[in-house]
This record gives structure tokens, sequence and C-alpha cells, in this order.
């Protein structure tokens, strides 16, 4: 089992910047399988959407609506994820989850955190 917690939401104008953080607990071996970590959000009556991810080698990707603006890093030894997120719009505002993607059986199993809210106001 994986637990995620996120935080760092909140509301912030437009052009402004917030930086969420993912924190992954659980025992070593449920930790030591997850693969890759990342963000996505989900905004009302939308689906849900990638917003970027990190590996454990440290590759990223970015949507491309992101590209430029955000960053996704990873720091191991905290086993924590984060997302700093800049020259924010008002389109950017959505829950965002963190998602934790494990190697622990096979084909993979996924952890959700329970999501963090990113208000943008115009």
């Amino acid at each position: 089992q994986v637990q995620l917690v996120e935080s760092g939401g909140g509301l912030v104008q437009a052009g402004g910047s917030l930086r969420l953080a993912c924190a992954a607990s659980g025992s070593t071996g449920s930790i030591n399988s997850i693969s890759f970590m990342g963000w996505y959000r989900q905004a009302p009556g939308k689906q849900r959407d990638l917003v970027a991810t990190i590996t454990n080698g440290g590759v990223t990707n970015y949507a491309d609506s992101v590209k430029g603006r955000f960053t996704i890093s990873r720091d191991n030894a905290k086993n924590t994820v984060y997302l700093q997120m800049s020259s924010l719009q008002p389109e950017d505002a959505a829950v965002y989850y963190c998602r934790a993607h494990t190697t622990i059986v096979r084909g993979g199993y996924d952890y959700w955190g329970q999501g963090t809210q990113v208000t943008v106001s115009s």
C-alpha cells in the first residue's frame, strides 16, 4: 500500500505561482515499487487530464498546455514529488491529483491522492 498526501493548493491571482507537494508513504517495498509519479487535474464537468509525470530516473513529461510554465521535480529522500506552477491562468483551475504507479503487482497498480484544489482568479 502507498498513501499519497497532496498539499499546497489554494487561491492565486492570474499570473501568480503555487507549488504543490505530494508525499508518498508506505512500506519500503511499496515505495521502492513506484516507477513513476505524476500530477493530473480535473476541472468541473471535465475528465481528469495529465499535467506532468516524472520517472524514478528523473525523466519528465508535460502536457502541452503547461510546458514552460510548470515544473515537476522529486525528492527521493523525502519520497515527495513537487509541481511548481507559474504564470497560472484561470484555465489552470482544477482539483490536482497525485498519482503513483507501482509495479508491485503484475501489470502495475496506481495509487491516487485525495486531490488539492487550485483556484485562479482573473
